[in-house]
Order: structure tokens, then C-alpha cells, then sequence
């Protein structure tokens, strides 16, 4: 049988945090994101998870609204995440984060 072994990002870590930062010049995502979610609060976004599969009605998504730095606006119903990115408006929906995410997980 074969082990499981875990695979360390370009960072050199063994795990990635679900962090997605859009910035003037570029995305970032996981570490670098990370690491400058002060300097860009309302453009990070963390957590997004938590709005998969729920309605922007959500008693849960509006307790997680209140303690999120980035904007959250109500698409037909459906929870959207807002920032800017390179000097305009974008909005994206949660399973679109995580794909980011997951996609930049698959290159390392």
C-alpha cells in the first residue's frame, strides 16, 4: 500500500490558505495573499467556503457579512463577492474563489 504523502506549495509549506487578494496588478492567492490582507482588507477574500450552497438570506451569511472586511452583495438571491480588481468592480460567486484557489493548488 502505498503512503500519503503531503506536497508543499511554492511557499514551502504543507498547507495553503484559502485566501484570494485582487489587487491594481494582479490575483493573488493562498501565502502571498495572505500576507498583505492588511495592507488590502477589502479586497481579500477568506472564507468563502462558507457561502457555498447558501441564499444571501441566510441567517449564517449575514452573521459572516458583519465580521468580513470585503463586500457582499445580493445577486437573484445568491451571495456574490465584490472587490476591485486592476481599477474596476468584479463580483464572484464563492465556488468561483474556491476554484482559484483549488486551481493554483493543482500547479504546485
Amino acid at each position: 500500500m502505498e503512503k500519503l504523502r503531503s506536497l508543499q506549495n511554492d511557499q514551502g509549506n504543507r498547507n495553503d490558505p484559502s485566501y484570494v487578494a485582487f489587487n491594481d496588478t494582479e490575483r493573488l492567492i493562498g501565502d502571498p495573499a495572505k500576507n498583505q490582507v492588511a495592507m488590502n482588507p477589502t479586497n481579500t477574500v477568506f472564507d468563502a467556503k462558507r457561502l457555498i450552497g447558501r441564499k444571501f438570506s441566510d441567517e449564517v451569511v449575514k452573521a459572516d457579512k458583519k465580521h468580513w472586511p470585503f463586500n457582499i452583495i445580493d445577486d437573484s438571491g445568491r451571495p456574490k463577492i465584490q472587490v476591485e480588481f486592476k481599477g474596476a468592480s468584479k463580483t464572484f460567486y464563492a465556488e468561483e474563489i474556491s476554484s482559484m484557489i483549488l486551481g493554483k493548488m493543482k500547479e504546485t
